[in-house]
C-alpha cells in the first residue's frame, strides 16, 4: 500500500520554511525506524538555507495508513525565530496533506483502435474510390483524430497516432496543472489550531500532550447537578 503526502509551509513566512525542512527530517526518520520506505517525490527549497516550501513523499510499507494518518493536518512548532531574533511570534503552522497519485492516459499501441474510412473534399477521383483516410480513437479515454492528409493508407495512419498521440500528451499535461494546482489549494488551506503534532526549541523536540479529563469531570458534574435541580 502506498501513500502520497505533502508538507508544505502555505504562504508562511521563512520560519515557517524551516519548519518543514525540520518536518521532512523527522517523517523520513520515523517512516524509517517503523520500516516504511520512502521516496522523495518533489522538494522545493525555500529562500533561505536548510528551508523547504513544500515537499511531496511516496511511503510504502505495512501499516503505512496508519502512520500517514498520524501526522496528516496542521503541524505547530513554538520556538523562537531562526531568522527574525526580535520577532514576538512564538507559534508557527505548516500543514501535511495526502495527495492522490496522478494517474495518467494510457498510452499502449493496444489501445489504438484504428478505422478505415473515405476521405473527402479535393484529392482526385483516387481519394473518393479508396478508403485511404483513418480514424484513431483512444479507447480508454475516447479521444480520438482523423487524418486525411495523403492518399496512401498507410502513411495516414502513421499521422493519425503521431496526432493522437500528440492529443493525449495535451491532455495529460492539462491533468497535472489541475493536479498541481489543487496542491497549491493545499498550500492556501492550512489551519491554524488542533495540530496534531506539536515540537517546541530550537532542537525540535516533540512537545508531550499530556492528557486531562479534568473538563470531562466538570461536565459531567454540571450534568448530574442540572438533572437533581
Amino acid at each position: 500500500m502506498e501513500k502520497i503526502i505533502q508538507i508544505t509551509a502555505g504562504r508562511g513566512p521563512a520560519e515557517c520554511t524551516w519548519v518543514v525542512a525540520q518536518v521532512l527530517k523527522k517523517i523520513l526518520d520515523e517512516a524509517q525506524q517503523q520500516g516504511l520506505e520512502t521516496t522523495l517525490l518533489q522538494r522545493e527549497v525555500g529562500q533561505e538555507n536548510g528551508t523547504i516550501e513544500t515537499a511531496t513523499i511516496a511511503i510504502n510499507g505495512q501499516n503505512v495508513a496508519t502512520f500517514a494518518n498520524s501526522w496528516i493536518g496542521t503541524i505547530q512548532w513554538i520556538g523562537q525565530s531562526q531568522f527574525r531574533k526580535m520577532h514576538k511570534r512564538k507559534n508557527w503552522f505548516i500543514g501535511v496533506f495526502e495527495i492522490e497519485r496522478q494517474k495518467n492516459a494510457s498510452i499502449s499501441e493496444n489501445d489504438i483502435q484504428y478505422q478505415a474510412m473515405r476521405s473527402s473534399g479535393a484529392g482526385g477521383q483516387h481519394v473518393n474510390k479508396v478508403s485511404s483516410a483513418i480514424r484513431a480513437t483512444h479507447i480508454p479515454t475516447g479521444i480520438a483524430v482523423v487524418s486525411m492528409d495523403s492518399r496512401s493508407q498507410h502513411q495516414n495512419k502513421k499521422l493519425a497516432t503521431e496526432r493522437l498521440l500528440k492529443k493525449l500528451e495535451d491532455e495529460t499535461l492539462q491533468q497535472l496543472k489541475d493536479h498541481v494546482g489543487k496542491q497549491w489549494e493545499n498550500q492556501l488551506n492550512i489551519q491554524r489550531g488542533n495540530p496534531v503534532r506539536v515540537f517546541t526549541g530550537s532542537d525540535f523536540k516533540k512537545n508531550k500532550v499530556e492528557k486531562t479529563y479534568k473538563g470531562t469531570r466538570q461536565k459531567l458534574k454540571t450534568n448530574l447537578r442540572n438533572e437533581h435541580n
